[in-house]
């Protein structure tokens, strides 16, 4: 048997740890968002990264690639937003509604056919407005606790100029060595065994509205998209994109009756391990992407630890931490917005803003408003610019 690839196994590792440690402080204010009880929290991590963890190997085996699986980050911080709205039983029908919707959207080819009518602009914008109000939120919670905060913000700069990969763990590192220094930390809850608790879903329109639509948009837009671009950029593409979603949508369809939240592909963390740092040889960069779903199995195994571990750190820290860890989708989202078509940049701008400002009107949510006031307004932007080429110089409208 030959040794496994340690460059490859590291990487494998170090996605692991850079998605987990991102995204728990997320996770712990989703759960209380969606008022889940203590069984069902564990349950939902659980049926998340065991969904995972199955499915990216077999996508790993299968095509001898890197396939790196997540969640929709973006999707959590709307089911944060919007989870005080509904009941844990309406949470689960939206999310069983929206990985059922990608379901089909794989196995029909929808996907293609989506990609190519999403404008980008548009739904770059939808990503950073989503995610704005989590970031200003985290730096706002400075002031509570400076002495928690301001250390892990010197720990996240530092790592993003010399360790980018390393810059969120290191904030998490810096934050939890000062609430041990300064005696903020809180008493630690028992570790809860893993039960997969289902959830008897509730379909609603309002549920629909709020929660399915925005998590299948942003799946395909902030997450599917890079991630299939990211697979292409390093020479994986031979790896066709419809059993991928497919996979994936089955995956969290299967998981959502248990909590899952919705799955896709990863996008951030992909970039670890498909480039030549986790190995020289293309063809041996899957041992990454097997390595990362075994970390998935070994944190599934662990959920209620994990949680209980969390349990600990004080609100200001976890504010701090989920802002810092958003800084980076929330880049790649802006960036998208800046276009050179006029139309597109004032009406990105205006779905961005729409968004970000939690507008709930006639039961629909700010995600959604955004992107129908954005896309409208480009939509009459091109029209009349289209009007004023045809018409000749000196026609009176």
């Amino acid at each position: 048997m030959k040794p496994l690839p340690l460059t490859a196994v590291m990487a494998g590792l170090i996605a692991v740890t850079v998605s987990a440690a991102s995204n728990l402080p997320l996770f712990v204010q989703m759960f209380g968002a969606l008022q889940l009880t203590p069984e069902q929290s564990v349950s939902s991590l659980a049926s998340m990264y065991v969904a995972l963890a199955i499915s990216g190997a077999i996508l790993c085996l299968t095509f001898r690639a890197p396939v790196i699986l997540g969640w929709n980050t973006a999707g959590l911080a709307v089911l944060i937003a919007e989870g005080p709205r509904f009941t844990p039983g309406e949470a689960v029908g939206a999310l069983l509604l929206a990985a059922l919707a990608l379901t089909l959207i794989g196995l029909t080819g929808l996907f293609d056919w989506i990609a190519r009518r999403l404008p980008p602009p548009l739904a770059a914008a939808l990503l950073a407005g989503v995610l704005l109000p989590f970031v200003l939120r985290g730096i706002s919670a400075i002031p509570m606790a400076p002495a928690l905060l301001i250390p892990m913000l010197v720990a996240y700069l530092l790592g993003r100029a010399f360790a980018p990969r390393w810059a969120v763990p290191l904030a998490l590192l810096a934050g939890l060595s000062a609430a041990i220094l300064t005696g903020a930390m809180h008493p630690g809850s028992a570790p809860r065994p893993v039960h997969f608790t289902f959830t008897a879903p509730t379909f609603s329109m309002r549920a629909f509205v709020a929660v399915t639509v925005p998590s299948v948009l942003l799946a395909v837009a902030s997450q599917h998209l890079p991630g299939l671009a990211i697979l292409s950029a390093s020479g994986y593409r031979h790896v066709p994109p419809r059993p991928l979603v497919a996979l994936t949508g089955l995956a969290g369809l299967l998981a959502a009756p248990f909590g899952s939240v919705t799955l896709n592909l990863g996008a951030i963390t992909a970039a670890i391990c498909t480039g030549p740092e986790a190995h020289p040889e293309p063809e041996k960069r899957y041992i990454a992407g097997l390595t990362c779903a075994a970390g998935y199995l070994t944190l599934s195994l662990n959920a209620g630890v994990v949680l209980g571990w969390v349990s600990v750190l004080p609100g200001p820290l976890l504010l701090g931490l989920a802002g810092l860890a958003l800084l980076g989708p929330l880049l790649m989202g802006r960036e998208g917005t800046m276009v050179a078509e006029r139309r597109w940049r004032e009406a990105a701008l205006l779905t961005l803003v729409v968004t970000a400002s939690g507008l709930t009107w006639l039961g629909v949510s700010a995600p959604v408003w955004g992107l129908i006031l954005g896309w409208s307004l480009a939509t009459a932007r091109g029209w009349r610019e289209r009007r004023t080429e045809i018409e000749p110089p000196g026609t009176t409208p």
